[in-house]
């Protein structure tokens, strides 16, 4: 008994592993990254320590001193022993103890000027522009416009400025340019004005697709059933197509069919109707089409499931009922649909989260257009993480954005769960009790 209940562990492994690596792994990464302010900017493996202009504005608003944020920004060159052994070694010894006996302790406000002094040297002139530049770098004492590796260096510059306490955590904290913990990545979310139009879009979205999918797969299901096996099939085999076609190629015909050259154009136009594009004229038509093109392909699945339930009930039932003098109507009320509470449930619940989640037919649509009437959810968490007109892709936002569709669709399934009775769905059968 022992060594079967350790068998039958081991046959589970690689589905436990398959469930932690390629489920729970990926939600854990999602919330963990909807705590961060990651970005194209910051990178994904840490930042340098860098004082730009934007970095100045930022510190212009803090409670740093001016006289401190005059010497941050300012950009002296000292001739000091540091600047001189470097000098030393790039460009050799000759050259660093005769621009030290010239020059030692001098400060000079412009980088331009110390070119100069090294291209006037009398016995050991640097003639090139771009060693110059790189000469008179090696003696900028600023933190300015120049990157530090690690917080340790870039402190240390600052303590050269005479900067430090306070003064320089605030200076070093707006100088990094790596991701941080942080919670204002959602409460950005929050407070961005289209949020709440993307989560409109959503619902709207789902509920209308939904819909659509659960009753007309039941419509194809129930109305095939009832027709010869020849004819079910072939009926079933057509509208099983918009599942197993690319989905590129399909939204390439809906957009042949709806283009201002494309099928409803050409059709109206001897009746006057000036040609446009029927997809993307006006917010309505948009969701119409993508009502459309996804309700087709989630409606193929049910019908396929539908029909599967329907042709396990005992055709007993129906005959019985035949023989009572039932329609057709109330073979469907009261024998087809109370057997299909479970395959309702799993299509039900399946699509809600599927919809909530995908894109693809959106993004190859209309991609989120006109404007962005037709921008739902999970779309605009793909535009903020992985590609956006910006160019700053902020991977932060974007799973802050899929961190709120993972708690949506909890809630969702819980909720359906609830409202099917699902415990009296898997209890035992009274006559077996």
């Amino acid at each position: 008994m022992r060594s079967s209940r350790i068998l039958g562990l081991y046959f589970m492994a690689p589905a436990v592993l398959i469930v932690v690596f390629f489920f729970l792994s990926p939600v854990v990464m999602t919330a963990l990254f909807s705590f961060t302010d990651m970005s194209t900017s910051t990178g994904v493996k840490g930042g340098d320590y860098l004082i730009n202009r934007d970095t100045l504005r930022r510190l212009s608003d803090t409670d740093l001193a001016k006289p401190v944020l005059a010497r941050v920004s300012s950009a002296e060159y000292v001739i000091d022993a540091a600047g001189l052994a470097k000098l030393a070694d790039r460009f050799g010894a000759a050259v660093a103890d005769e621009f030290k006996a010239d020059f030692d302790g001098k400060v000079f406000k412009k980088r331009r000027e110390v070119e100069n002094a090294l291209k006037q040297l009398p016995r050991h002139p640097i003639r090139k522009v771009r060693d110059r530049k790189v000469a008179a770098d090696m003696f900028k004492t600023s933190v300015l416009d120049i990157r530090f590796p690690t917080e340790s260096a870039f402190r240390d510059r600052l303590r050269g400025l005479d900067i430090t306490g306070l003064e320089a955590d605030i200076i070093t904290e707006a100088a990094y340019t790596g991701w941080r913990w942080t919670s204002d990545t959602l409460k950005l979310l929050f407070s961005l004005p289209s949020t709440v139009q993307y989560a409109l879009n959503t619902l709207f979205y789902v509920a209308l697709t939904l819909s659509f999918n659960v009753v007309f797969g039941l419509f194809l299901a129930i109305s095939t059933f009832y027709l010869p096996g020849g004819q079910a099939t072939f009926f079933r085999t057509i509208w099983f197509l918009p599942r197993i076609l690319p989905p590129v190629l399909y939204v390439l015909m809906w957009k042949w069919f709806t283009w201002d050259t494309g099928f409803i154009s050409a059709i109206l136009a001897p009746f006057g109707v000036a040609p446009k594009n029927w997809m993307l004229d006006t917010p309505a038509h948009a969701w119409t089409v993508i009502v459309l093109i996804n309700g087709f392909v989630g409606a193929s699945m049910g019908m396929i499931l539908f029909s599967s339930a329907i042709k396990a009930i005992p055709p007993a039932l129906l005959h019985a009922s035949e023989v009572d003098g039932a329609s057709r109507r109330q073979q469907v009320w009261y024998i087809i649909l109370p057997q299909l509470r479970w395959p309702i449930l799993f299509i039900t619940a399946y699509q809600t989260l599927s919809l909530l989640t995908s894109f693809e037919y959106i993004l190859l649509a209309t991609n989120g257009g006109p404007g962005s009437m037709t921008e739902v959810w999970a779309l605009a968490a793909y535009h903020s993480a992985l590609n956006n007109y910006g160019g700053n892709l902020q991977y932060g936002l974007g799973a802050a954005f899929a961190l709120i569709l993972v708690a949506v669709g909890i809630v969702a399934s819980l909720a359906y769960l609830r409202l099917f009775n699902f415990k009296a769905l898997v209890s035992q059968p009274r006559i077996e009790g």
